[in-house]
């Protein structure tokens, strides 16, 4: 198959690319800079510039690769488009990633429409963001907790199904490139335990990701999958082996109250409230088997 990676040098798309490019397909990958299209050279794909926010550009990478499936991986999570991860200033954040996850999507399929392309699989988010209410496990069908980003999230999901296509919620990433920074803070002690630790996070390897992602391209798959690990868990637990891996000193706990001062209610939330996620769905549907189905030996295959 043809297959244009809209997002092809971030952390996911970096492990996407050559895992499509093994299994035959011919790949066009997109990138923000010229100064990385030697890079997605390198993974084996045909490497072009594209703004995702501006339609015509986007128009442009489409007609020109004129692909069989479009995957949307465009997000602005890092430090050069959006500074250092402020839980207290999310609205700032994750203003970029927002906005391709809205404005991004429409011109990706506006684009698939003009062209003929029928089928488009996008990135989505299922790691802490399950609705806090019930168990601390959830479904596709259970809503999710309404956080900034949610619409965004929910304008892509429903623009993409009803596309015919689908939309991976991909858990908290870790792997090569995917959580450095996150690591960074808890070797220095700074991503304390709040509070009790009892909200539930779901994780997933950057490699599973990948190969959800191409299964649901060679399947043409329709509708939402939680692309998560088998082992949803308390911060309480994973945080202190996240720690143990990266040779660092047990999280200091600190409480509700001062966490809230100092980091804001959504983080507060997040550890102490957040929801994760079952993957039956895609395992059963996709027949996706995992590298990594818990994230205790992945943190320690990674950072070990």
């Amino acid at each position: 198959m043809r297959v244009l990676v809209a997002g092809g040098t971030g952390a996911l798309g970096r492990r996407l690319v050559p895992q499509l490019v093994a299994r035959g397909h011919q790949v066009t990958a997109t990138t923000t800079s010229a100064a990385k299209l030697g890079l997605l050279e390198q993974l084996g794909a045909r490497g072009v510039v594209m703004d995702g926010l501006d339609a015509g550009s986007v128009g442009e990478a489409v007609a020109s690769a004129r692909p069989d499936t479009i995957v949307h991986q465009m997000t602005a999570l890092s430090v050069t488009h959006s500074g250092k991860p402020n839980m207290r200033k999310a609205e700032r954040y994750f203003e970029l990633t927002n906005r391709l996850r809205t404005e991004g999507i429409d011109h990706l399929l506006a684009a698939a429409e003009a062209t003929g392309v029928s089928h488009v699989v996008a990135q989505s988010h299922a790691s802490m963001n399950g609705l806090r209410e019930g168990g601390w496990v959830k479904t596709e069908d259970d809503p999710l907790e309404v956080l900034e980003g949610t619409t965004a999230i929910t304008h892509l999901e429903d623009a993409v199904v009803k596309a015919g296509g689908a939309a991976l919620r991909y858990g908290g990433f870790y792997g090569p490139g995917a959580n450095d920074d996150q690591v960074m803070m808890v070797r220095k002690r700074l991503f304390p335990l709040v509070g009790g630790g009892t909200g539930h996070v779901s994780w997933v390897h950057l490699d599973d990701a990948a190969s959800a992602t191409v299964l649901a391209v060679e399947q043409r798959a329709h509708g939402v999958f939680n692309i998560v690990d088998d082992e949803p868990a308390p911060s309480s637990e994973w945080l202190p082996h996240l720690a143990k891996c990266a040779g660092a000193k047990p999280p200091r706990r600190v409480p509700v109250w001062l966490a809230r001062l100092l980091a804001g209610e959504m983080a507060v939330g997040m550890m102490t409230e957040g929801r994760g996620f079952s993957n039956a769905k895609a395992k059963r549907e996709l027949g996706w088997e995992l590298r990594h189905p818990s994230w205790r030996e992945g943190f320690a295959a990674e950072l070990g």
